[in-house]
């Protein structure tokens, strides 16, 4: 017989052999024993987590004549024929492939009809977020009037996606994730009915890989056995699933710890360079840090589930709650960021800096004393006397001031008020040098791009450019206008933000690579203005005149021009 994966080998065929799932086998089990089954059940939750498998054993259990406390008896032939998947009153659709109205309709015809052999026909639809619309409404009008002899199991990995017309419908059971340890255990009991041997701590790595998922923890299972000897050791399970060793995560924080960069780096680059994934890496590095943090505070917690080493001891001892809080929100970070990337290592390398450069700040060394505000700091009698000696004082002062009114009042100071200085410098040689040579065309390619351009920036340099615009374009400069001082100077200084516009302009515009200048929308009208005087003779002002290259008119228009200035191209100029 040809070899079969361990998750098919051992699938659940009790609801007792579900792992995880106590509740929800529970209910499903009473509801079988007190014949209070519904017409049509959800099976919602992560992949993995038993949905199929719970109800392909309610399928047993409900039709099953041996039924005992409401568990299939598999050993009689309904049991056999529904298992080997040979019932045709047990009916298994796969929504992915047959997400049609017609396909819904047909099933909706079949459901009209007793079952055969069976006491009940059950209809399991896997993905039934697959469905389409015209599906899921066919789908419904037999949910609102179903058949005494027909039960429908719907199961999904994404519950969201499904009409609520549809959940309203049904009783819905939310399988949630599984735990490590009893992953580990369910492993464990599978390989010693399977006469192998292994290291317990290799366990526990494949069951942090599996991500609550028991099928995904038995796949890696079946890879280790076929990757190792004789005995699954820690380094099988850690090749396999592509983890970080503890000597790696302990190199590597450590360095970051004595806030040695270099080193860091260093260690990362070896770890990358070893093949090590990096959304696995930085995984890895998060639920390290959480070991660290876990095993400061309760250190029991962690006996069986982590590998305690010497090196593991002394971060823990030597880390400030405060500096891991920090870490590992910025691997948090890391871990969101390389989701959308295809330059994960860029983002390690970033993160990697950080947290090398995580430093003790006053916040952190501050005592329980100095945190306190004023009000709720203890203070000594000598201080409270001495406070009520300057308030009768300063009482005996006011009274006297009182009773001389021919005093001359005391004149308050007068307050100066700062007006403020811009603080941006417009660089009006280089605004000057793109008026000379601005042309129509590029403009327009410019104004073409622009909101293609601002979605290929990063979120934040996209925030910094809406409340900006091209105003003249050359085939050597762009003159990009903002609305606020404070963000024009902001992207002047922005080194990556420039680099970043100067390739996406010169990728969507073909052989033109601009040099970006940025000025204040509310200097563009003297800009103009100034340039046109100082190159009034230089410029062809004659019927030919072009003004959308640089938006300029002659001295003797300017109420047209302030015109357009205020109400844009709503103003249109008629010859007399």
């Amino acid at each position: 017989m040809a070899y079969q994966a361990l998750y098919r080998v051992w699938r659940s065929q009790r609801f007792d052999d579900l792992v995880g799932q106590e509740a929800i086998t529970k209910t499903l089990k009473n509801a079988i024993q007190q014949k209070k089954t519904s017409h049509a059940y959800l099976f919602t939750g992560p992949r993995g987590t038993g949905k199929t498998s719970a109800a392909k054993i309610f399928a047993k259990a409900i039709n099953c004549p041996n039924s005992v406390d409401g568990e299939p008896c598999n050993e009689c032939e309904m049991c056999r024929s529904i298992t080997e998947g040979r019932q045709e009153d047990v009916i298994e659709i796969d929504a992915a492939s047959n997400n049609g109205v017609e396909e819904i309709r047909f099933i909706r015809d079949r459901a009209n009809y007793a079952p055969t052999t069976a006491a009940y026909k059950v209809y399991i639809i896997d993905e039934v977020h697959m469905l389409s619309n015209g599906a899921f409404n066919a789908l419904l009008k037999t949910l609102e009037e179903p058949k005494e002899h027909v039960i429908f199991i719907l199961a999904t990995t994404e519950p969201h996606k499904i009409p609520a017309t549809i959940i309203s419908r049904t009783q819905r059971f939310d399988f949630k994730r599984i735990s490590v340890t009893a992953i580990v255990d369910r492993m464990r009991y599978i390989l010693e009915q399977s006469d192998l041997t292994y290291e317990e701590q290799a366990l526990q790595v494949i069951a942090r890989a599996a991500e609550g998922g028991m099928r995904d923890a038995l796949s890696i299972l079946d890879q280790a056995i076929s990757f190792s000897t004789e005995t699954i050791t820690l380094d099988d399970a850690l090749a396999v699933t592509g983890s970080l060793t503890s000597e790696m995560m302990d190199a590597y924080l450590g360095a970051c710890f004595e806030q040695n960069v270099s080193e860091a780096l260093a260690v990362l680059e070896n770890m990358l360079a070893e093949g090590k994934e990096a959304r696995r890496l930085t995984e890895d590095l998060l639920l390290y840090c959480r070991d660290l943090l876990m095993y400061q505070q309760a250190p029991n917690l962690l006996a069986n589930q982590t590998l305690v080493t010497e090196k593991f001891q002394q971060l823990a001892q030597g880390a400030k709650p405060n500096h891991l809080y920090q870490m590992i929100k910025i691997l948090s970070e890391t871990q969101n960021e390389i989701r959308f990337t295809n330059h994960a290592n860029i983002y390690l390398e970033v993160a990697t800096v950080k947290l090398a450069s995580i430093g003790e700040t006053p916040a952190m060394t501050k005592t329980a004393d100095d945190q306190l505000p004023a009000a709720a700091q203890p203070v000594d009698n000598q201080t409270i006397l001495e406070l009520k000696n300057q308030i009768s004082q300063l009482q005996q002062e006011l009274q006297q001031l009182k009773t001389q009114p021919s005093a001359a009042p005391v004149s308050e100071p007068k307050k100066t008020v700062r007006k403020p200085t811009n603080s941006y410098r417009v660089p009006t040689e280089r605004v000057y040098q793109v008026l000379a040579d601005a042309t129509k065309t590029n403009l327009r390619e410019v104004q073409g791009i622009w909101e293609d351009l601002l979605l290929a920036l990063s979120v934040t340099q996209r925030a910094m450019l809406k409340a900006s615009e091209p105003k003249a374009a050359s085939p050597k400069g762009l003159l990009i206008a903002f609305d606020y001082e404070i963000v024009c100077q902001r992207a002047d200084q922005d080194a990556e933000l420039k680099t970043s516009l100067e390739n996406i302009i010169s990728m969507m515009v073909k052989d033109y690579t601009p040099e970006l200048v940025f000025i204040t929308r509310e200097s563009w009208p003297q800009l103009r203005r100034a340039f046109l005087s100082q190159h009034k003779e230089e410029l062809d002002l004659g019927d030919e005149t072009d003004d959308a290259e640089i938006e300029l008119v002659p001295e003797e228009n300017q109420i047209v021009e302030q015109a357009k200035s205020l109400f844009g191209d709503l103003v249109k100029v008629k010859e007399d």
